[in-house]
């Protein structure tokens, strides 16, 4: 992978923390997950005049990523609805890298060295260490919960793998990234007002201006993920950006001023040094 595309992946890691911490506005889950979708296809749109339509081709993987990411959203709001975060966002995020190298290795040819492997490995590794809650009783981990996580993986690892071949199918991935987030948001607002009727929108309206700024990291972080992919393999782009846990946690202790375990120091150890076999394949 090229430094340029490596240094920008981690940088939409970035824009994927922070987005995730301005959000946090006390909102349900249905509601930040709309507010957000909205912001991102407000901003989607200010951009489309100047990046214009993708090819010809780019259209049904466009569309085939919006129900994905419906899918994804609905399963993320219920297993955040029926779980503790401890148990739900390790597995859909820590989870989804390696299905979505496996996927990718096996139908798109993508072919990691024992490097890249170990890489994505400790990743991973890390992110499950980093996210994990102590504490846990682990004999009440809600099945329910647990179902909608891998679920979320699953979503995850199709529309890394849809838009990363989308992507390259558009000409310009920029244009594919700004009509996705275009429908994405055609479709987040009638399946919330189908989910909590009306009341959905009062609860978003004091918090717009968070909405559209979130919005705009979002688009950020995800279209450069999806122009990385179109130039590099998928399976790595999609380790790289779950480093975005990573960042979280540095802003949660020097922003949020929460403590600096051992446990988090071990698993950023694991993600740098995934960070670096990554790079060296």
């Amino acid at each position: 992978m090229d430094t340029a595309v490596f240094l920008a992946v981690l940088f939409a890691a970035l824009c994927h923390a922070s987005w995730n911490a301005l959000i946090k506005v006390g909102l349900d889950p249905l509601s930040t997950t709309t507010l957000i979708s909205l912001g991102a296809g407000v901003m989607a749109l200010l951009f489309i005049p100047f990046v214009g339509l993708p090819d010809a081709a780019a259209w049904p993987w466009i569309i085939a990523s919006v129900i994905i990411h419906l899918f994804y959203f609905g399963s993320l709001i219920e297993a955040y609805r029926t779980g503790d975060l401890g148990q739900v966002y390790p597995i859909a995020r820590g989870a989804a890298p390696l299905m979505t190298a496996s996927v990718a290795t096996m139908f798109l040819g993508e072919h990691l060295s024992l490097l890249g492997w170990g890489g994505i490995v400790a990743l991973v590794a890390g992110v499950f260490l980093l996210s994990a809650h102590g504490g846990r009783d682990l004999a009440r981990i809600d099945r329910r919960a647990i179902g909608f996580a891998l679920l979320t993986a699953v979503t995850i690892c199709a529309y890394s793998v849809v838009d990363g071949i989308g992507g390259r199918a558009a000409g310009n991935p920029h244009a594919y990234s700004a009509w996705l987030f275009a429908g994405i948001a055609v479709v987040m607002l009638p399946y919330a007002l189908w989910r909590d009727g009306r009341d959905v929108i009062p609860a978003m309206q004091t918090h717009w201006r968070r909405g559209l700024a979130g919005g705009g990291l979002q688009l950020l972080s995800y279209g450069i993920a999806i122009w990385a992919m179109a130039v590099a393999p998928i399976a790595i782009v999609a380790a790289l950006r779950e480093t975005s846990v990573l960042f979280g946690a540095v802003i949660a202790v020097i922003v949020l001023k929460e403590p600096l375990r051992l446990t988090r120091i071990i698993a950023a150890l694991l993600i740098m040094g995934g960070l670096v076999l990554i790079r060296l394949q």
